[in-house]
């Protein structure tokens, strides 16, 4: 697995698809970091600015300095972005 792999969950408290999405990663031993939206509408115009939506989960999948969000829900298209960058057991 490539080590220079970030991956960013934006997320909000209560967001059972959040949670799903949190799982998924854990069960398959990758580490992510989380942006909290929750009471930061900020937050959610950054979402708007970068992707044109405001609602969580969105997954950010970064290589050096290059990251694409995955902002529809449903883990098939984690699953879909995440086989792109290396191969998952």
């Amino acid at each position: 697995m490539s080590e220079n792999i970030s991956i960013i969950i934006w997320s909000k408290e209560g967001c059972s698809y959040c949670d799903d999405v949190k799982k998924y990663l854990v069960d398959k031993e990758l580490s992510y970091k989380t942006v909290d939206v929750t009471n930061n509408d900020h937050l959610r115009d950054i979402l708007d600015v970068k992707y044109g939506v405001r609602h969580v989960p969105v997954v950010e999948i970064g290589q050096g300095n290059v990251y694409r969000g995955v902002t529809e829900v449903g883990i098939e298209h984690l699953q879909e972005a995440l086989d792109e960058v290396f191969v998952l057991d």
